[in-house]
């Protein structure tokens, strides 16, 4: 098990993971649902819920085969696992059928013009989600919070939530004795609950990746529903597809995410520019600048030694959900390699961004000096910080502390078998184009 000080949470527990009563149960429950992972019942199962049957360009078919083909010859996803997979595919699906069907009825997109957006990019744990965070709490921004972008439309005669959905949120909210506010839209509800039973079987994501239904996240998740990026990695081991999105041409897929954006700006009525972040676009600037010519990029940067480290402990916890056992080594190795390949891409394209459009930010900076580097970044983007941006930065400063969840003590060598100085000479390259401070 996992154990605790007020602040402190070490893992005694990675490689044989020791479940509560309460997970034991979710566990055996959830390997008893049986589910195919097949084209024909993904796409099923989306046309019947959302009554909608065109998906638009079809090219997207070959990519969700390949995943499907992963995903049935990896023998090491749990029950619980393949029902979550399949979860998300059905839920990727519907929000392609809703995306189609706005796109068919949505008078004037043509014409329509995004903002030139403010877009942060860089590895994850390397400081984007919290200065994303910090942005988007200057409501001069359009932001995505993770309950809007995994459902950016609603299902036509499914506006409102119904009493069964609003009853499950709240029994599992007292549960938890959550403090998220209540909301009354479904897709907020439904995000509720995945993140309730993620806390149930994962209490110490939070920790390290929150996923609450107000927590602002990438723009990543609109391109899944084209099934068209890094995303799917990050909950399965899927190396046919990795190597499929490797050696694709990822443009259409940001093509695709700008369109997503439109339509939802369209529909938010505000003009205001998007506040974006991803940890894919380091080994996508080319594509990126293609499709956000006039985007504003801000890049950061942090010891890939340090990112390893939280980034493989993070997925080797959520393995023992996920999968019928847990392999740090494997998850060390694997995320190494595929950093490496995603940093190399980086440094080689780093220019296709001129100065005048970009900023590097690095870790150790923005941690020590928070402010200095948001006057950078606004001032870069050409948005005075002015007093009301301030106190709404400061606001969400002061309701979410570093730590506020607690704070992982990493283990490298004895969770992994790695040491930090042989792991980071791999990182040459990437140490001679940014001054990044070695943290381990």
């Amino acid at each position: 098990m996992q154990t605790m000080s007020t602040s402190t949470i070490v893992f005694d527990d990675l490689v044989d993971p020791q479940f509560t009563r309460l997970q034991k149960l979710a566990l055996g429950l959830g390997n008893k649902r049986i589910v195919e992972l097949s084209q024909r019942v993904v796409l099923e199962a989306a046309q019947a819920q959302t009554g909608l049957n065109d998906f638009g360009n079809s090219s997207f078919l070959d990519r969700l085969n390949v995943l499907l083909e992963d995903y049935n010859s990896d023998t090491a996803i749990s029950g619980v696992g393949r029902a979550q997979m399949f979860d998300d595919l059905v839920r990727c699906a519907n929000n392609r059928l809703l995306i189609q069907e706005k796109f068919k009825n949505s008078d004037g997109f043509d014409d329509y013009t995004l903002v030139p957006p403010l877009s942060v990019s860089g590895l994850p744990r390397s400081g984007t989600t919290h200065l994303v965070n910090l942005l988007a709490a200057d409501t001069r921004f359009q932001s995505l919070p993770l309950w809007k972008i995994q459902e950016p439309f609603h299902i036509s005669g499914q506006e409102s939530a119904t009493a069964s959905l609003r009853l499950k949120a709240w029994l599992l909210r007292t549960f938890l004795n959550s403090s998220d506010t209540a909301h009354s839209d479904p897709r907020y509800l439904r995000c509720s609950l995945r993140w309730s039973g993620m806390q149930i079987m994962g209490p110490q994501l939070a920790a390290m990746h929150p996923m609450n239904p107000d927590h602002i996240h990438e723009e990543l998740e609109l391109m899944t529903y084209d099934f068209g990026s890094n995303q799917f990695e990050w909950t399965s081991v899927i190396p046919n597809y990795r190597d499929h999105y490797l050696a694709s041409d990822q443009t259409p897929h940001y093509e695709y995410l700008h369109k997503v954006l439109k339509l939802m700006a369209m529909e938010e009525g505000s003009g205001r520019p998007y506040v974006l972040k991803c940890v894919q676009n380091p080994e996508q600037l080319p594509a990126l600048k293609h499709i956000f010519p006039d985007a504003t990029a801000v890049l950061t940067h942090r010891d890939p030694v340090a990112v390893i480290q939280s980034t493989a402990t993070m997925l080797a916890y959520g393995h023992r959900i996920l999968r019928t056992k847990v392999d740090p080594k494997a998850v060390l190795e694997y995320w190494s390699d595929r950093f490496e390949k995603l940093l190399r891409a980086c440094v080689r394209d780093r220019e296709v961004w001129p100065q005048s459009q970009s900023l590097d930010i690095m870790f150790h900076e923005f941690m020590s000096d928070q402010q200095g580097t948001l006057e950078r970044i606004y001032d870069h983007y050409n948005l005075p910080l002015n007093d009301r941006a301030q106190q709404q930065i400061s606001e969400y400063i002061k309701s979410h502390p570093r730590g506020k969840y607690g704070r992982v003590k990493y283990k490298l060598k004895e969770h992994f078998g790695a040491d930090a100085d042989k792991l980071r000479e791999r990182f040459d390259f990437y140490f001679d184009a940014f001054p990044i401070r070695p943290e381990l």
